[in-house]
């Protein structure tokens, strides 16, 4: 009987042991893990290297932003605004004649750019000009000429071939030429309605040029204004 019952003791503890060792967790757990695919585990990997390498991409603040913005403004304006300056046309030498000009009266200018519009010889060696009042005869040789009606000025080279030219000026631009001759040569007297009808209702309305300053210049140094 005494062997009987420890035989079944040792039965009964080798069961227990048994049972113990089969219900073990570790080994579950171990075993669990051996069975996961690699595959499913690469994936995961995968993932998370994804997710970390997202998560550090950092992105430029507002700031940056603006910054940036600012600075291809100001690239793409300095590039596309023309350089004025350099588009600016040398005048130097003209605008140094012109304000020579500044030191003559518009008298001065004014006979100097009539006789290079209409002075019979341009190679002068004087130039004279004589004003003459209103009311004053046409032809001081003839008692019976017509009188001037308006002040005109009557411009003339030393010599008589260098021709004349007497003019009113409208103060606008335009002038009124008066066709009288340099030198009167005829019979006398010629009567009042002869210079009427062939000097006075005979003047030519004429828009003065401004030609070069330069010959305006050198005209106006050999004036001799009377």
């Amino acid at each position: 009987m005494k062997r009987v019952h420890l035989l079944k003791g040792s039965l009964l503890l080798f069961t227990l042991l048994l049972f113990g060792c089969t219900n073990d967790p570790s080994k579950h757990s171990a075993d669990n893990n051996s069975k996961i695919p690699e595959s499913t585990i690469k994936n995961d990997e995968t993932e998370i290297n994804e997710s970390n390498s997202t998560s550090d991409t950092s992105t430029p603040s507002e700031d940056e932003n603006i910054g940036n913005t600012k600075k291809d403004k100001d690239i793409i304006q300095q590039n596309s605004t023309p350089d004025y300056d350099s588009q600016k046309p040398n005048n130097t030498s003209e605008n140094r004649v012109a304000n020579t000009l500044t030191k003559y009266s518009a008298q001065e200018i004014e006979y100097a750019r009539i006789w290079l519009q209409l002075g019979p010889n341009q190679e002068i060696d004087e130039l004279y000009i004589t004003h003459i009042n209103a009311g004053e005869p046409i032809n001081p040789n003839d008692e019976t000429s017509a009188n001037y009606p308006e002040d005109v000025v009557h411009l003339s080279g030393s010599r008589l071939v260098d021709g004349s030219v007497t003019y009113s000026s409208n103060g606008d631009g335009t002038i009124n030429i008066y066709k009288v001759p340099h030198r009167w040569d005829g019979k006398y007297p010629a009567g009042k309605q002869f210079y009427i009808d062939f000097f006075i209702n005979d003047t030519e309305l004429l828009y003065v040029d401004t030609d070069d300053d330069e010959k305006i210049i050198k005209l106006i140094n050999i004036m001799n204004i009377q």
